[in-house]
């Protein structure tokens, strides 16, 4: 089962991810919210639209701008609506 793991901890976990550009996107009831922090960071796909990003709080330590969302994409992207991936060290395992 697919998990993405940061400082030690499970940050989420689903048999549900969906693959995208090499990303496993974890569907938004496979987090654990208590970890994650929206920021004010938005990036911009010509192709899934715009991405909101999330610092990671685990054990005191901040991880910044370490996951990120899309919760209006465009219609290509529609599969991953509200799905998180995640990089800057945040590990997901198969």
């Amino acid at each position: 089962m697919p998990k993405a793991i940061w400082n030690n901890r499970v940050i989420a976990e689903s048999t549900d991810t969906v693959m995208v550009e090499g990303n496993h996107y974890f569907p938004p009831n496979s987090i654990s919210p208590e970890f994650f922090a929206p920021t004010e960071t938005t990036t911009v796909c010509h192709w899934k639209g715009m991405a909101s990003y999330f610092t990671l709080t685990v054990d005191g330590e901040q991880n910044k701008d370490a996951a990120w969302s899309y919760a209006e994409p465009k219609e290509a992207a529609e599969n991953i609506r509200g799905h998180y991936a995640f990089w800057k060290g945040v590990t997901v395992t198969e």
